[in-house]
């Protein structure tokens, strides 16, 4: 039994891991806070960067000038704890799953919370706003999660399958087989 669940949990674990580096390919939009002449590495270019310019890149390539502070996530793009506070709400409040434009909605709230930790080492941002976005982000899961238990007990309609974010997707199937199994054996 023990091995069927490692079985189980090593696969579901290698899917998230690759949508979250599916994710980490995304391209967002940062904006300049001071000039600096980049860098190459590996043949590719980062930079220069000019200040108060706008620049769209991959958001892999960009933590390391984000966490230097030579740029930072453009408002249509961040992801802060009173952001996150907002979408808890939003879920607490809606008896069904919110269909998020983003589909890497979660891996957002995860690699975003790396960026909010840079903040507050470095003392541009207080404690209490990293213990606001985890309190947040795990009301967000938690309602989530719920809701997909729920619904991982029927057959997803087109509606709800919409709704959900890739990694939601990924442990919807692996629930709602699971859950087949057992009440096809009983």
């Amino acid at each position: 039994m023990h091995l069927i669940l490692d079985v189980i949990t090593e696969g579901l674990s290698n899917s998230l891991n690759r949508l979250n580096f599916i994710f980490q390919n995304e391209i967002i939009v940062t904006e300049c806070s001071k000039s600096s002449e980049g860098f190459s590495l590996l043949g590719e270019s980062f930079g220069p960067f000019e200040e108060g310019k706008k620049y769209r890149l991959k958001l892999f390539s960009v933590i390391p000038f984000i966490e230097e502070g030579i740029l930072h996530v453009s408002s249509i793009d961040k992801c802060d704890n009173i952001d996150v506070q907002r979408y808890a709400i939003e879920e607490r409040d809606d008896l069904k799953l919110i269909k998020r434009t983003n589909s890497f909605f979660l891996n957002k709230i995860r690699e975003f919370k790396k960026l909010m930790e840079n903040q507050i080492d470095k003392k541009h941002k207080p404690k209490i706003d990293l213990d606001r976005y985890n309190s947040y982000s795990s009301n967000i899961i938690d309602s989530r999660l719920l809701k997909l238990l729920k619904l991982s007990m029927t057959e997803l309609s087109l509606d709800d399958e919409r709704r959900l974010t890739n990694s939601e997707k990924t442990l919807y199937n692996y629930l709602n087989n699971l859950i087949k199994i057992w009440r096809d054996f009983f």
